[in-house]
């Protein structure tokens, strides 16, 4: 079940890729020859104007073929012959699709769990607070006098007072204005506890999540803040490939994120969706370095020829490419042995 669930994962997230690259050419005016989902021979096949749209049998990549991509083309809606601001958003906009499904995955991940509110949702039995009658459902409006808003004012306030400790070492203190249930506003005078000697002074109150109009709004926000995040940690992966701090031995191929996907099947839906959006994000990111025969590298050529026009041709470009691919291809074999060694035969 899960193999099937990671070819379901690996066909949408390149479909969005191809698609990205698809709507990008039409809007730029660069024919598209093809556009097919799937590899091998066609299954089903529609020609609608100059495009072919397939199915094909294997459900494992896909393709947006523009005319006169690696060739030199006399047709005027040919890639070569647009202009180079269309065929660099062109060439982005694959990637790019996959960098903001990601962000919605995240977003909607974000948005089902729902986000803590100042009502409680658990008051540990043997506090403070809860002796002097604090009790889930409960909503905190004021701590030591300071406003609470949001639960991240909780948080904060907590902090302080872990700041600025009693210099005789007693447990701090701190006056609560909370609701309760029956709308009844209350003032308690709690003590804090330490739940180990290495940890910091609680309260004893944890948040009770709820979900409003607003943080279907905000979770954008909070997804594309997480995505950036993640971006930041790949790039600086990426770095430490090139400068030899990190080996490409820890990297994972097919193999290693269809063990990823029986894992995280294991775990329920959710970590599906947390693992997909991991793995868009990793091929938009992968496919913007600036490598050739990723779209990174085709980027590159286009802005230097900005500067030397056709002085570097479609045909030394194209073999330039095909030296990428090959060696794209060899380091996925040796990433898929290290997999299978590291996945099948341990």
């Amino acid at each position: 079940m899960y193999i099937l669930v990671a070819i379901l994962i690996f066909a949408i997230l390149i479909f969005v890729h191809e698609l990205g690259h698809f709507m990008a050419a039409r809007a730029g005016g660069i024919g598209v020859r093809e556009f097919a989902i799937g590899m091998g021979p066609k299954i089903l096949k529609r020609q609608k104007g100059e495009t072919l749209y397939s199915l094909r049998v294997l459900p494992i990549g896909g393709f947006c073929a523009m005319v006169g991509e690696d060739e030199d083309s006399e047709d005027p809606k040919a890639f070569t012959n647009r202009p180079i601001p269309a065929r660099i958003i062109t060439l982005f906009a694959g990637s790019l699709m996959n960098i903001l499904l990601a962000i919605v995955l995240v977003s909607m991940l974000i948005f089902s769990f729902g986000e803590p509110t100042t009502t409680l949702d658990e008051v540990e039995e043997t506090s403070s607070a809860a002796a002097l009658g604090l009790a889930p459902g409960d909503t905190i409006l004021a701590i030591n006098g300071q406003k609470v808003k949001k639960w991240e004012d909780v948080s904060n306030i907590i902090l302080e007072i872990n700041e600025d400790l009693p210099a005789d070492g007693a447990a701090p203190t701190a006056t609560v204005l909370y609701k309760n249930a029956a709308g009844e506003q209350k003032t308690i005078e709690v003590t804090l506890y330490k739940p180990t000697e290495d940890d910091y002074y609680k309260i004893g109150i944890t948040s009770r999540y709820g979900k409003s109009v607003g943080l279907f709004f905000r979770s954008f926000g909070y997804g594309t803040q997480s995505c950036l995040n993640m971006m930041k940690m790949m790039y600086s992966t990426i770095g430490q490939l090139f400068t030899g701090k990190a080996s490409v031995n820890e990297l994972t191929g097919p193999v290693g994120i269809v063990k990823a996907v029986e894992e995280s099947q294991k775990e329920g839906l959710i970590y599906v969706i947390q693992l997909a959006a991991l793995i868009s994000l990793n091929l938009g990111i992968v496919n913007l370095l600036p490598l050739p025969a990723l779209d990174g590298g085709r980027i590159v050529f286009q802005i230097i020829r900005i500067f030397t026009g056709k002085r570097v041709s479609d045909e030394l470009e194209g073999k330039i490419h095909l030296v990428g691919i090959v060696l794209l291809f060899a380091l996925m074999i040796y990433i898929t042995v290290i997999d299978v060694d590291r996945f099948i035969l341990n």
